[in-house]
This record gives structure tokens, sequence and C-alpha cells, in this order.
């Protein structure tokens, strides 16, 4: 890493520790939603490991984000509330699912690889819904009760205890920080791992694997590695979402959180170093505060309008807001994948050299 690096992680870190601050002026500062933002960000920076460096897509990385849900759930029923034990074993767990999918689906690549990771998630799915019910609870999932052991805790006769770390309890803000430590955390390693000899190597399989391959070099250790970090940081990104709410459900693993993931990195920039992050935030911004809006609030913004015409914009807008958010998502997904293929991340660099072309143009309109 150099300095510009080490810049970027000072100022990634400054603007999540304040963004309780800052979020409020487009109402995204309640800790609901500040968690979120962390928890997904970290699941779409791990997935950006796998698909951004090396180019594989995975339409199966939501199995990785139950397992360390459900591995984290049992950490706290079995052992103690203390989370931290919790996500290094869903993140261990994670990694060895991950070893396992990823032995057998990269022994394929393009879309061969991605039905199979979609078939292994699947699977996973089905068997948390039915085969494996006496561990994940089917379809009413996996919660605290009051006869867990929990060996490492001291008992307990006031209802079921909350999640804490070292005594602390991990609701509302303090759980957001929690996260936002992590996130800090995994979002550092990324950058050390795109910098790195190893991600040189990743992006080089990326860029042409054939022609790696005709150089003698063995990829599929590279790739394996790759699979996994990401699994794991996908299992990470599970147990958070129980560490802030203990309930541990099988429609974590469903298709459309794998899909959710692949719409996070290819809005903020595939392969880019924040555009994942990016994604995440604006997807689920979209999910909480659009999906909000319902008619009451629509007439109230376009209040200042003749009763008419109000009734108009309010019939027109309620189809892109309320349950209709997912059009405006589509919508704007389609229109980054046409004008912007590189993602958010492509817009800001296309505005910073609009700018340091211009600048340049001055100065050499004052020189002469």
């Amino acid at each position: 890493m150099n300095m510009k690096d080490n810049i970027l992680v000072l100022i990634f870190g400054a603007v999540i520790l304040t963004m309780p601050l800052w979020a409020g002026i487009v109402g995204a500062g309640y800790p609901d939603l500040l968690q979120k933002f962390a928890i997904f960000g970290l699941f779409a920076i791990g997935f950006n490991i796998l698909f951004g460096f090396t180019g594989y897509l995975s339409f199966g990385h939501a199995a990785f984000l139950g397992i360390g849900s459900y591995t984290a759930m049992w950490s706290f029923k079995l052992l103690t509330m203390n989370a931290i034990p919790a996500i290094l074993f869903a993140t261990a767990v994670s990694g060895l699912f991950a070893l396992a999918i990823g032995f057998v689906a990269l022994r394929r690549s393009g879309i061969y690889f991605s039905i199979l990771t979609l078939a292994f998630a699947q699977m996973c799915y089905n068997m948390a819904y039915s085969v494996l019910t006496p561990i994940t609870n089917g379809e009413t999932g996996l919660t605290l009760t009051a006869a867990d052991p929990r060996i490492l805790d001291a008992a307990t006769t006031e209802g079921l205890p909350s999640t804490e770390v070292f005594g602390m309890g991990l609701s509302g803000y303090h759980g957001f920080y929690f996260c936002a430590v992590i996130l800090i955390i995994g979002f550092y390693i990324s950058v050390r791992l795109y910098r790195s000899s190893f991600g040189l190597m990743l992006l080089a399989v990326k860029s042409n694997q054939n022609r790696m391959k005709y150089t003698g070099l063995n990829t599929k250790p590279y790739l394996l590695s790759a699979f996994v970090i990401s699994g794991m940081y996908a299992g990470l990104a599970g147990a958070l979402m129980v560490v802030i709410d203990p309930l541990a459900g099988a429609e974590r693993m469903q298709w459309t959180a794998s899909g959710e993931v692949v719409l996070m990195t290819i809005l903020g920039g595939v392969g880019t170093i924040l555009g994942p992050f990016i994604g995440a935030i604006v997807i689920k911004y979209f999910e909480n505060i659009f999906s909000a809006f319902n008619d009451a609030v629509l007439n109230q913004v376009f209040d200042f309008l003749p009763d008419f015409i109000q009734g108009i914009w309010v019939s027109f807008a309620s189809l892109f807001v309320g349950k209709g958010w997912h059009l405006t998502l589509g919508v704007l997904f389609m229109l980054i994948v046409i004008f912007l293929p590189g993602g958010a991340m492509e817009g800001f660099r296309r505005i910073a050299a609009k700018f340091k072309k211009e600048k340049e143009a001055h100065s050499a309109g004052g020189a002469e």
C-alpha cells in the first residue's frame, strides 16, 4: 500500500464513523439503516474480491451469508452472547464451506461456474428449510430461547439476554459502531489484497486466464483463495446480521440475496475499491427510504401544485416509490449499465477528469 491508499482508508474510516452525524440530512441517520449500510457494504466489498478481481461471477454467495448467520446463532445459544466468538466461528465455518464449494465450482468457468454456485446456494437453502430442520429450525428460523445452555455466560432469569461485547450492549448506535469498525477493517484488508502481488495475480487471471496458463502457472489456487476469502466476508456479514438482530432464517440463502449483492457491485463499479460499498448504500437507501413513501407523503411533496395536476403527479410518482421502489432501482440500474458501464465510480472519474481538463485549460490560458 502506498500513501494514497493509507489516506483513502483513513478518509473512509472517518466518513463511516461520522455517518450518524451527516446521514440524517438525507433521512438515513437512524441506527437500523446505518447498520444495514455497514453490513451489506462489507458483503459487497467481499463479493468484489471474487467478481471484481477475478471476473468470476457467483450467484450463490447468499449461502455463505446464511451459513454465517446460523453459525453465529448457535454460538449465542451454546456458548455466550459475546459477539466476538460468534463472528470468529461464523467466518471460519463460512470459509470451510466456501473451500468445499469452490473446489467443485471452480472446475468450470464463465456461465457454468455461475450456474454451479447458484445450484449450491439453492441446495443449501432447501436443506435449511427441510433436511436440516433440527439445526436450522426450518421455516420458523433459529432464535434464542430461555433453555439455551450458554455455558460461558452467568445464569440469568430476566428474560432473554441480548448480544454484547465485553459488557457493552450492541443495540442502537453501539451496534452500528461495532459493525462500522469491522467494515473498516474489511475495507483495509480489501485494499491490501488489491495492491498485493496476490491481487495482481487475480487481476492477471481476470485479464487473460488462458495466457497465464500458457506460461505454466496454475491459476486455480489463486481463484480458490479468492473464493474462500470472499465467502468468509459473506459469512462475517451474516454473523453481523445476527449480532444486530438475533434471528437466523433460511430466507437469507435465497437466490434473490445473491442477486442483490451482484447489483450492488455493478451499480458501484465492478473491480473498484469503493464502488461496491457505494452500490450497497444506494440499494439499501432505496429499499428503506423510497419504499416508505406513500400517497400521503407524495401529496405533501406536490402540495404546491394545483389539485388536478397534483393528483396526476402523485399517481405517476407512486409507481416508483412504496411497493414500486424496485421499479426505480431497475431504471437506475438500466441507466448505469447503458451510460456508465463502470458503475458510479466511472461517473466520478469522468467528473474528476472534466474538472482537471478545465483546470489545465484555464492554467494554459492564464499562462498565455
